[in-house]
């Protein structure tokens, strides 16, 4: 059964597969005469087609950017595509009802495969669901073996650097490893589900350098593999550690919710359980105790997508002293858990001065340190992001922070914006940390347009 749920959903040959049979089955109805004549019954089939198209489209347009039911855009994409399924799916329900024989048949066929054809479009532009496993939870990575990497780094990067000089690195496979593993609640008793940690080839050496730490924070809904499936993070940092000798960061995503549909708001509440004390406490001593790390703030990254992002803001400059870096992608402008009223009721008892000292801007304002940078990315379509990203980014550079604000060209809030943040993010983080030189600006990187970058902030 391995075979099935590691089935791609978001590329190669089943959503193509999908839409050729789609599209075929589709024409067989059109031609197929139905029992009241071909001509008459087609052009009422398309007609009421084209209104399920706009029928559609509206619903979805209204529940997503006028209502707010989601707490973000879909994106026109998206809107697009769920206005043509459901045309589609309404015309051959009509189909149905006037036809007889096989094309009544495969009419009620063809309403199913439109279905799960539309749904799979959806998934590749958001690009969440990557294999049908993950659709269940079930991870694609390995449990972490106590045996798999040295604890304490026998090394600086310095050291390795000139090691490498020699070509006398210690024996290291070839490509790193990306595992699943429980991180106790001690300080927090928070319950999370289980973590996902990349280790590069230079931390599964026997003498691993002091390696840079990125702790990612996927969205919600969300599982905490999604960094390293949807985000392709551990097949970036690969492709970084190829070219700088086996070194990369290493990469440990937590989970900041505890299940797929709770939201912590990243805090410690009575509702939302002691997220901010399990990731900054918990995780945190985790990770210096069980993996070669460095443990200055500037070789330790923050950063998450959607309300993973929102957390990495909260988080970030409320604690300068465990993060200098903070990378945020499609992030909002506070934590809220349905409206801000219902938020402030459920989380904090209505008080809005103790809600205030979780929003980002005022975190920023009064925790942030000149000697952090903010890295932050919208989707092109995501223009709610982007607008939150100017309050933001604004907040940042009165603190002093080094910032950098780009917008993708081609996405809108997905994982696909997702990956355009993380590309240059790895090589801004890997050569601020020492692990190489990027040799590139952020202007030219593929698929951005640079809004703003500043380098402000005052390094040790």
């Amino acid at each position: 059964m391995d075979w099935l749920f590691k089935l791609k959903l978001t590329q190669g040959w089943l959503p193509k597969t999908m839409l050729i049979i789609t599209v075929v089955g589709l024409l067989i109805v059109i031609i197929l005469k139905s029992r009241k004549g071909w001509l008459k019954p087609l052009i009422s089939q398309l007609i009421i087609g084209v209104l399920g198209f706009f029928g559609g489209w509206l619903v979805v347009w209204l529940l997503s950017d006028v209502f707010r039911v989601f707490g973000v855009s879909l994106g026109w994409a998206v809107m697009l595509t769920i206005g043509i399924g459901v045309g589609v799916i309404v015309a051959l329900i009509a189909a149905f009802c006037q036809s007889k024989g096989f094309r009544r048949v495969l009419s009620a066929i063809m309403v199913v495969i439109s279905l799960l054809t539309c749904a799979l479009k959806v998934d590749g532009i958001y690009g969440e669901y990557t294999t049908l496993g993950s659709l269940f939870g079930i991870s694609q990575f390995s449990p972490l073996n106590s045996d798999t990497v040295t604890t304490k780094p026998a090394m600086s990067i310095k050291q390795w650097h000139e090691l490498a000089k020699h070509r006398q690195l210690p024996n290291m496979p070839e490509k790193g490893e990306v595992h699943s593993v429980s991180i106790p609640n001690t300080h927090s008793n928070f319950r999370a589900r289980k973590a996902n940690v990349y280790l590069p080839p230079a931390a599964l050496s026997a003498e691993p350098p002091a390696l840079p730490v990125m702790v990612v924070m996927a969205g919600q809904p969300g599982n905490t593999d999604r960094f390293f499936t949807a985000g392709q993070l551990g097949k970036m940092l690969n492709t970084y550690a190829s070219k700088h000798d086996g070194l990369a960061p290493i990469a440990v995503s937590p989970d900041q919710n505890g299940t797929l549909l709770n939201n912590s708001l990243c805090s410690d509440t009575r509702q939302g359980g002691n997220a901010e004390t399990y990731i900054t406490e918990d995780v945190t001593e985790w990770i210096k105790d069980t993996l070669p790390v460095a443990t200055k703030p500037q070789d330790w990254l923050i950063g998450g997508f959607s309300q993973g992002a929102t957390c990495s803001t909260q988080l970030g400059p409320a604690h300068p002293d465990i993060y200098g870096h903070i990378f945020s992608a499609g992030g909002e402008i506070e934590p809220v858990s349905g409206s801000h009223k219902s938020t402030l009721k459920r989380y904090f008892n209505s008080d809005e001065k103790a809600y205030r000292k979780h929003v980002p801007t005022y975190i920023i304002a009064n925790s942030g340190s000149d000697k952090q940078s903010w890295f932050s990315i919208a989707g092109k379509w995501d223009k709610r992001s982007q607008k939150n990203q100017m309050t933001i980014v604004k907040a940042a550079m009165e603190a002093g922070m080094s910032t950098t604000t780009v917008v993708t060209k081609e996405s809108g809030h997905d994982w696909h914006t997702v990956q355009a943040g993380m590309l240059p993010m790895i090589d801004f983080f890997g050569e601020e940390s020492g692990l190489g030189s990027t040799g590139k600006t952020i202007s030219e990187y593929p698929n951005l347009d640079v809004i703003d970058s500043r380098t402000t902030a005052r390094r040790d």
